[in-house]
């Protein structure tokens, strides 16, 4: 008996370590769902086909869980091989030391060179030591959707400065008509995308400058002052308690011409709407004439150091972020692919959106302002206690210089904690 049993115990280890048998990886999806969950089964059928000596364990996480479910899963030595991360909670990963960074992988394999430089970089910025811990594969950027069609009736220009943007909401809204030229985000999720507002305005390059955020520039303030003083003239008077949900409602539905967003909002825009009624276009510049970007969070994948199967970890990662794979998925989710050999794909020679957004992205003058999301208090700074402050500015309540004071205050105690920390 005793000899059976060991016997036994030898043929299941092989297994798992791939002698006598398949390799088994388990991949962790950080926004598993219905509308992701399928693309991972097409791309993982794909490469178990090419890689029959590797199977892989596929688990769909919501991302409204997922951090918990790392922090747990680091806790209890029980992580996954691979998991889909983005930048939005990697620092924190990084800061338990559960990935392997890739730096020398990329260096030394398939996707040498072949990646997006600004998506690259804004992984780097997010681990404090500079190092590549996830291998983008996703990205994201900001947009203002706008009717095209409306534009055209009223011989409008696609805006190119904020100031254009407010002239044609104004000449767009007509109240007893429940039409308005733009709409605001006052509600869930506003702060960060009046932050990538007030950026693209002012041209400041840099969330901080010697330790001190710098937020409450006036600049800044101006922007936050424009917008402020849309609200109710220009934009419907609910959108002081907009989340993302109403928000697209309401330019779906074509109540509101224009709409702040991000490439997220596309099959919703595009099924409601259609590409003859709706384009999009990069956040305005504002009087500096210079082009800048509070880049959204960046997708991609990591290898966890408490992974049995590196080798077969590494060569999934490489399969998901090639040219072939990396363009099926994101045609299929709209988004911005990081494989840079995609680029020529005829899927974004039909999406203009993400054609607009990839020409942002690589142009030379383009400067990106990572937010600090490595900031473990980032999250409650941005929501909890500051997008109550912001519907006082919209209700005039509190000014936008005391209102980004206030956050600039918190922003700047926070980078200076984790510099102790660092």
């Amino acid at each position: 008996m005793k000899r059976l049993l060991v016997a036994l115990a030898l043929v299941l280890g092989g297994c798992s370590a791939g002698q006598g048998g398949p390799t088994t990886i388990t991949f962790w999806d950080n926004n598993g769902g219905p509308g992701r969950t399928p693309i991972y089964q097409e791309l993982i059928k794909r490469f178990e086909a090419a890689n029959p000596d590797v199977k892989v364990e596929y688990v769909g996480i919501p991302s409204s869980s997922v951090q918990q479910k790392y922090d747990t899963a680091i806790a209890g030595g029980s992580t996954p091989d691979v998991g889909g991360v983005t930048t939005s909670y990697l620092a924190h990963l990084v800061g338990q030391g559960a990935l392997e960074p890739a730096d020398d992988r990329l260096d030394s394999g398939p996707l040498k060179g072949k990646l997006l430089p600004g998506l690259l970089e804004t992984v780097r910025q997010t681990a404090p030591d500079g190092k590549l811990y996830a291998v983008p594969a996703s990205g994201n950027m900001d947009v203002i959707w706008y009717r095209s069609d409306r534009f055209a009736e009223n011989q409008i220009a696609e805006p190119a400065t904020w100031d254009d943007l407010v002239a044609a909401a104004t000449k767009l809204t007509r109240p007893a008509e429940n039409q308005y030229g733009f709409t605001i985000r006052g509600g869930a999720g506003s702060v960060f995308q009046l932050l990538s507002e007030a950026y693209s305005y002012s041209g400041i390059d840099k969330f901080y400058d010697g330790g001190r955020s710098t937020v409450a520039d006036p600049r800044n303030a101006e922007l936050v002052r424009k917008v402020a003083e849309m609200y109710k003239k220009a934009t419907p008077e609910a959108d002081v308690n907009n989340s993302y949900t109403q928000m697209v409602a309401q330019f779906t539905g074509g109540t509101v011409a224009m709409m702040h967003h991000n490439l997220g909002s596309t099959a919703d825009v595009m099924k409601a709407l259609g590409p003859e009624r709706v384009s999009a276009m990069p956040l305005p510049k504002g009087p500096s004439g210079k082009r800048t970007v509070v880049p959204n969070p960046t997708d991609g994948f990591a290898v966890f150091k408490g992974g049995k199967n590196q080798e077969a970890a590494w060569k999934f990662v490489e399969f998901l972020t090639s040219a072939e794979s990396n363009g099926y998925w994101n045609e299929k989710v709209g988004q911005i692919p990081a494989n840079t050999e995609v680029r020529g794909a005829e899927w974004i020679q039909n999406n203009p959106a993400v054609k607009m957004a990839l020409g942002v992205l690589e142009d030379p003058a383009t400067v990106l302002v990572p937010a600090p999301v490595y900031l473990p208090e980032y999250s409650s700074i941005t929501k909890t206690d500051t997008e109550p402050l912001y519907q006082k500015v919209l209700l005039g309540q509190m000014s936008a210089q005391e209102f980004l004071d206030q956050l600039a205050a918190k922003l700047t105690t926070a980078q200076q904690d984790w510099e102790k920390r660092k």
